[in-house]
């Protein structure tokens, strides 16, 4: 199972946006809340997740992503849950997926040490040890990573190219959507 971590201030477009892409794509993705049920996004959009963190089995998961936003970036930075899922992907190879400023994440972890990758504009000097792209989305390995809100809907179908096992998958979930005019 694929989980789409949300925290209060999340950036809901981040969030959103790859969910329904995901899902067009026919794999299994599930929101989980952190810090409750129903969480509030940075600009008042409140989600009911299907699940909460706590609900997570480790030995389930297939991949984490994390949108970004403020202050749901540092909110999921600050969660001890969020943190052992975010390691146990890592020890595992499993999908790590990041937007917006939540690439700050992976990187004060040390985890983006030789990987390309991408964040908004102003939180690179977070990204310790990665090779910075000048580019809207970073695939690296078992690490994608996308500079905003604007670059979602291709990150989610980049999320579906790694699951998919080719290159293309994605678009043709964006081309059905009629993207881009």
């Amino acid at each position: 199972m694929l989980y789409i971590l949300l925290a209060n201030g999340f950036e809901e477009v981040e969030a959103i946006a790859p969910l329904d892409i995901i899902r067009r794509a026919g794999f299994e993705v599930m929101t989980a809340g952190v810090g409750g049920d129903v969480i509030c996004g940075a600009h008042g959009i409140s989600v009911e997740c299907d699940t909460v963190i706590e609900a997570i089995l480790p030995e389930e998961v297939e991949g984490i992503i994390l949108p970004g936003g403020m202050p749901g970036t540092t909110n999921l930075q600050e969660n001890g849950n969020v943190c052992e899922l975010i390691e146990y992907c890592r020890k595992n190879e499993l999908l790590l997926a990041a937007i917006c400023a939540a690439p700050m994440i992976l990187g004060e972890m040390g985890i983006l040490s030789g990987h390309d990758a991408v964040c908004f504009p102003g939180f690179e000097e977070h990204l310790h040890g990665a090779d910075i792209c000048d580019c809207p989305i970073a695939v690296s390995e078992n690490i994608i990573t996308a500079r905003g809100a604007g670059a979602a809907l291709e990150f989610g179908a980049a999320i579906v190219d790694y699951f998919a096992g080719e290159d293309g998958a994605g678009q043709g979930i964006l081309d059905s959507m009629q993207y881009p005019l």
